[in-house]
């Protein structure tokens, strides 16, 4: 495969929505030389020792591709939110609203009674502050949080409300696998954002952007545009969050190197699995382990089709290699639900009908029914395992699921992709998906948890419902 070409210019014209933008891979520098852009790692924000956890949400000023500046949003910052390090035990958080709107703060992934979830129905007014004393109990995951306002959702996450949480044992040296943050082992928010012919930042979205979701034409990583990734010459681990509103990356490198997927959105898996390309949906997490060890300047891209560069990588012989060699074996071992007493099975139609959005309304839906803050879609009984049979109508929707992670069981009549083998609370659904869950956590019709699509528009737009467990 021909190299392709890459995304760090704003000089080539505003494509329409769903195309980036390609300009050409810019070699930032010699081996052993600085680069010109270095990718930087959100900052760290380390609750293991205090057990505390304090986030602000802040207005900011955003400036990408030397454009004007763009009122941005973010936690603790300017845009985007820290990296949060956690350990199972208690934890004492607060989230102040420093905004002129409502936020929430939706730990997705994070499993949690429904009070602590931070839905819709947990919404922080301006100046206002929410104290959930919450108790982290599950494996070790690349998790992630970001606001979950009921229609405005979209934007506030498209303008900075996000950021990603690793929950962690400290025992990643004892499994072999790459653990120096910023080093070896890399978080990468990976986000299509939409840019003016000036080069601003720009949310406006039309008809056909609610329709098929909010698309852009510049890739962003952590927040950066045209940034190489500097990485040892050894084996590295890549911390992948699709932060998109809507777009669905298809990723490989464009030598074609393997990439080793280790864990997905809940977890590890039992062994490494060796793929040529991630499919990755809004929402979705994936941990990968890529050999740098050759040297060379390998280009994550997406969607071999019509392929665009995502991120440049280089590797500086400076930095210090500590992981050689692949895990033979990795310590995650999805609990099997198959063989589990299936208390019911429900059916979740993912809908969207033109004829309403034509007429002005809102045409999404799931089962036929908008979401509605007040209305109770399912109630699911405590400790027991259900089978959700998912159905998407006329586009691909990732379904996500709150206070549980799932099992995949089949797509479309078949076994499940490799990278949905694993622990998940988010699946893209293309046609029919079936998964199995147990529901553990708590959820009072007071503060239920939610199902819907990820997409962000859908869900902003009504395609959304909500469950208790009791």
């Amino acid at each position: 495969m021909k190299r392709r070409h890459f995304l760090t210019s704003t000089s080539a014209a505003i494509l329409t929505a769903g195309a980036l933008s390609q300009t050409p891979v810019r070699r930032a520098f010699a081996q052993g030389k600085a680069p010109q852009t270095r990718l930087a790692m959100p900052p760290v924000l380390d609750t293991r020792a205090t057990r505390r956890l304090s986030l602000t949400t802040t207005s900011g000023s955003s400036s990408f591709f030397g454009g004007p500046a763009t009122p941005t949003a973010g936690y603790s910052q300017g845009y985007l939110g820290p990296t949060i390090l956690m350990q199972n035990g208690d934890l004492a958080a607060e989230v102040k609203n420093t905004l002129d709107e409502p936020i929430s703060t939706h730990w997705h992934g994070l499993l949690t009674p429904g009070e602590h979830d931070g839905s819709p129905h947990l919404a922080i007014a301006p100046g206002g502050t929410w104290q959930p004393e919450m108790t982290i109990a599950q494996d070790p995951a690349t998790i992630w949080y970001h606001s979950h306002i009921h229609e405005r959702t979209a934007e506030q996450v498209y303008f900075g409300l996000a950021g990603v949480i690793h929950v962690t044992d400290g025992q990643d040296d004892a499994r072999g696998l790459p653990s120096t943050y910023g080093v070896d082992d890399l978080t990468l928010v990976l986000q299509d954002r939409r840019f003016d012919a000036s080069g601003r930042m720009v949310y406006d979205p039309s008809m056909m952007d609610i329709m098929h979701g909010f698309a852009g034409n510049r890739m962003l990583v952590n927040g950066q545009a045209g940034a190489t990734a500097v990485v040892p010459q050894g084996i590295v681990r890549l911390r992948l969050l699709n932060g998109s509103n809507a777009r669905i990356y298809t990723l490989f490198f464009d030598d074609l190197r393997a990439m080793h997927l280790v864990a997905t959105d809940g977890g590890f898996l039992p062994t490494p699995v060796d793929l040529d390309t991630l499919r990755l949906a809004p929402g979705e997490r994936a941990e990968i382990l890529v050999d740098f060890s050759g040297g060379n300047e390998p280009v994550l891209m997406s969607d071999p089709g019509q392929a665009y560069g995502v991120l440049q990588f280089e590797t500086d012989t400076t930095l210090a290699t500590r992981i050689t060699r692949l895990p033979e074996q990795l310590d995650g071992a999805p609990e099997d639900l198959s063989g589990a007493e299936i208390a019911t099975t429900r059916q979740v139609s993912l809908d969207m009908g033109m004829g309403g959005m034509m007429m002005g309304g809102g045409g999404f839906a799931i089962n036929g029914h908008p979401y509605e803050m007040d209305r109770i879609d399912f109630e699911v009984a405590r400790g027991t395992v259900e089978r959700w049979q998912i159905r998407s109508t006329m586009v691909a929707h990732p379904f996500h699921v709150h206070g549980v992670r799932f099992r995949v069981v089949t797509e479309n009549g078949g076994p499940p992709r490799p990278e949905n083998t694993g622990w998940k609370d988010t699946v893209l659904v293309s046609g029919e998906a079936e998964i199995l869950a147990r529901f553990d956590q708590p959820a009072s019709r007071k503060t239920p948890f939610m199902f819907h699509c990820h997409i962000l528009e859908h869900e902003d737009a009504g395609m959304m419902g909500q469950f208790t467990v009791t």
